[in-house]
This record gives C-alpha cells, structure tokens and sequence, in this order.
C-alpha cells in the first residue's frame, strides 16, 4: 500500500494532465500537487537557513521600518491608530516589548530630523528600508527562480506602494472595528447576536493579515503572479500566523509563571523565536503561491530527468517543426503555453526547449502586443532550415576544446571527429569501430 501511496505521489499524480481531469479531481491534484511542491521546495530551496536570514535582518530593520509606517502614518494624521495597533498584538503585548521598540522609533525619527547632515538622517532611514525589502525580494524571486531583479525605480515604487497599504489597511480595519461598536451597536438585531459581534471583532485581524500577505505574494517577486496564486496562500499563511501569535502568547504566559530558564530575559529569545517562525511562515507561503501557479511545469517531472538524448532530440524536432509550420500557413505566432497545449507537451519541456533553440538561432522572440507573453518564430529561412542544420546547431552548442594539455592521440580524435561530423553527416556510422577512431579517415572509405 505504501509503495502505491508513493509510486502514485512520485509519479502519477504529475503524469495526469488538466484536460484528463474532470472538475472535481482537477481540484484534488492541484492540492496534492502543491503540498508535495511546497514540502519538496521547503528542502531544496533551504527555506529554514532563508528564514533565519530573514530574522537576523529583520531584528537590524524592524525600528527603520516601523519608523517610517509611523512617519507615512503621521502625515496622514492617523499615527494614533497604528501605535493602537500595534499595542493589540497580543504576542508583543505578553512579551513587554512594544514600549521598548516605540521608544527606539521615536529616538530614530528624532536622530533623523536633526541630522548631523541636512537629509542624512532620511537617506539612512530609506536605505535601511530598503535593504529590509531588498532582503524579502531576492528570497521570493529565488523560489520563483527569477534570476533578475527589478530596476531601482521599479523596487523603489513596490517598496512605496507596500508601506502605503500597510498603515491604510490598519485604518480601513480599525475604522470597520468602530463601525461595529458604534453604528450596528444601535440596532437591536445586532445586540441580540452577541455571537456575530464576537465573531466579527475576532475576523478582524484575520481579514487584515489576509490581505497584507496576498499582498506580498503578488507585489514582491519580480514576475507576474496570479490572484488565485497569491490570495489562497495568502489566507493560509494569514491565518497560520495568527493561529502562531495564540500559541506564542499561551508560551509567553506559561514562561512567566515558572519564570524558568531564562527569568525575566524570556522575551528576547521569544521575539526572536516569533520572527524566526513568522519568516518561515511567510517563505512558505511564497512557495505555495510559487507551486499553485507552476502545477503544470512540473507534469512528467521525473521523466524529464532521466529522458534520453533520442526522445529529446525528436520533441525538439518536433517542436521546430510546430512553430515553422504555424509561419509557413501565415498564422499568428504562438507562445511557450500556447505551444504546450497544441503538442501536449509539458511546459517546461517546452520553455527550455524554446529557450535552446532561441539561443543557437533557430528560432526568435517576438511580441504581438506590448504587455503579453512573449511568442516564436523562425530565426532564419525556413526553406533553408534542414533536420541536419538543426541538430548541428544543437550539437555545437556550448563551450568545446576547452580542456588543456591533453594527449596528442586525443587530439587527433577530437579534430577527425570534427571533420568527420562536418561531411558526412549523411553518412551511417553504425559499422564504425570504436577502437578505430583514432585513425578514421575524412571521407567514405
């Protein structure tokens, strides 16, 4: 039974394609396959070093941040709200540790509006809220593996945009807690609900770390990600992270009454606990957000892995063949998933496929619209692509000869080789012994 549970989660749960699914187990193995990517990514992309990464800058940038939410919030007149807040978080509450860290923030608001240097002080503060995003940036993109970053102009406008929402979304929310406790409490349908009241008072929190981690996951990372792909990850994580600051609070309780091992210096090792914990959290997320949208990249994964050169140069083949035909009949071109699901192939065959062919020349990017995915074409004329010249271009692809001091007789080898390779590409080389490479000759006989 195990070995089943296994073969069916290790290989066939990703050789069933969306189109083979009816609804219902369509939505089953979209679950099951993103839990086995998120637990697979939790290995192989470290997240537990990332996520101690993360605290340690966390504890150096915790103070310029919140410095500079309270500054936004103080512009707007509403700085009041967000300290309220930040006081109701009951985990910082047990811990003693708000008015500690309010008191390093107004001492860094004030060290930067009487710098030694005029705007000294504002350029520290924004560098150091900075590289706090900076940090959380890089490590979303590695999960979604984005090698590069955005501009500068672009960072420095997602950066905004999140210290903007943050403090606005604590006000749209403590607004609706007021709403609650002053206009509904007039009616009589809502005083004899006690329980909805409850109820709402206590979705408040929940609904506010639901939108700021679905936030997260689709502002942050530098590509494209869906709504489905940053908002289910974002109410699980939300909701784990609450479920985490109750668990943290009932701990900080317990410590306090037996007052053991560390006495009264428990809060230090408990913050710094919460942070670790709430950066696992929130990379996990990522990688969810990263595993929902990407379900289908990874259809015959295993079998990818151990494919043999033969099969890969034919769908290879193939899918030259498919992107020249679509030019030879004057249609428009198509893009990598377009291309998946005319060939049935999985996508990420198809990307890296695409992705070669683009670099050794066969084929070329092209845009039909600004802002859309990126399609192919032929790179050349296609009445003088040939099976041989493309396989040629293949085969050549990379770095050769760069190994040095080797033997004369593999010298000798590696050039008649070349020679051979280069006319008579026509010609059947199955009679051709091993143990006479080094004296082949250039022509047929």
């Amino acid at each position: 039974m195990f070995k089943k549970i296994y073969r069916f989660i290790r290989y066939d749960v990703w050789q069933r394609t969306d189109a083979e699914l009816s609804k219902g187990k369509k939505i089953l193995y979209m679950v099951l396959k993103t839990i086995v990517l998120s637990v697979r990514g939790y290995a192989e992309d470290e997240l537990n070093t990332r996520a101690k990464a993360l605290t340690y800058s966390m504890v150096f940038s915790v103070v310029p941040v919140l410095a500079m939410v309270l500054a936004i919030a103080k512009g707007f007149g509403f700085e009041q709200i967000i300290e309220d807040k930040l006081n109701s978080i009951a985990f910082l509450e047990q811990t003693n540790a708000i008015p500690a860290i309010m008191g390093f923030v107004e001492r860094y608001l004030a060290t930067t509006q009487g710098g030694l240097f005029l705007g000294i002080g504002i350029l520290v503060l924004l560098w150091a809220v900075y590289a706090f995003f900076r940090n959380i940036e890089l490590s979303f993109n590695r999960i979604w593996n984005v090698k590069k970053s955005r501009n500068y102009v672009r960072q420095f406008t997602a950066y905004i945009t999140i210290l903007l929402m943050i403090p606005l979304l604590v006000v749209v929310t403590s607004g609706f807690s007021i709403f609650l406790h002053s206009t509904l409490a007039q009616y009589s349908w809502f005083k004899s609900m006690p329980c909805f009241k409850e109820f709402c008072i206590k979705f408040i929190p929940f609904l506010l770390c639901w939108v700021i981690f679905s936030l997260m996951y689709n502002i942050i990372p530098n590509t494209k990600v869906n709504f489905a792909a940053s908002v289910i990850p974002g109410i699980v994580i939300g909701t784990l992270f609450q479920l985490l600051q109750m668990l943290s609070v009932n701990i900080v309780i317990f410590l306090s009454r037996t007052n053991i091992v560390y006495g009264t210096f428990a809060a230090i090792p408990l913050v710094l606990m919460w942070l670790y914990w709430s950066c696992l959290l929130t990379l996990i997320g990522a990688e969810m957000s990263y595993a929902i949208q990407n379900n289908e990249y990874f259809e015959y994964d295993a079998e990818m892995q151990q494919m043999s050169r033969r099969y890969k140069d034919f769908i290879t083949l193939y899918l030259t063949y498919s992107v020249v035909k679509q030019f030879e009949e004057g249609l428009l071109p198509q893009s990598a998933y377009q291309l998946a699901k005319r060939t049935a192939l999985p996508i990420r065959l198809v990307n890296d496929l695409t992705a070669q062919l683009v670099e050794v020349g066969i084929l070329r990017e092209s845009y039909i619209e600004e802002n859309t995915d990126k399609t192919y074409m032929p790179a050349m004329d296609i009445h003088k692509l040939t099976v041989a010249l493309l396989m040629e271009r293949i085969d050549r692809q990379g770095t050769e000869g760069f190994i040095r001091n080797i033997p004369a007789e593999m010298e000798n080898v590696w050039q008649n080789w070349k020679h051979f390779k280069e006319n008579n590409a026509d010609l059947n080389i199955t009679n051709l012994l091993v143990k006479d490479l080094p004296v082949m000759k250039n022509n047929k006989d």
